[in-house]
């Protein structure tokens, strides 16, 4: 699984150089954070909105999709960030001996 998000953060960061007319990714970089981050939202509330239409439904290749979306552009945003799906999974690693409740309470103290 992780050999897809590997892939996909190493094709991003050939995007970055990329020019803008010819490239999703790298508009999305030209346009700079805001831009990034607006999409993020945007495909939030979308991931948002699906969830909670398929929670009844069989059918739950719309969430799918718009989950889909929603990590890429949150890999498009750790990418401008210089960070990548390492980064995040690294941090998950690190979170499974720990309890949802002691790794919260963890961050208040910072």
């Amino acid at each position: 699984m992780s050999d897809t998000l590997t892939r996909l953060a190493a094709v991003l960061e050939q995007r970055k150089q990329a020019s803008a007319d010819g490239s999703y990714v790298a508009s999305l970089h030209a346009k700079g954070l805001n831009k990034i981050l607006e999409k993020v939202g945007e495909e939030c509330t979308e991931t948002l909105l699906a969830a909670k239409d398929c929670e009844h439904r069989d059918d739950k290749s719309e969430l799918v999709y718009e989950t889909a979306d929603l990590w890429f552009h949150s890999l498009v945003m750790l990418s401008h960030l210089g960070l990548g799906p390492d980064d995040i999974l690294k941090e998950l690693e690190r979170r499974f001996d720990l309890s949802g409740l002691e790794e919260k309470a963890s961050r208040q103290h910072k």
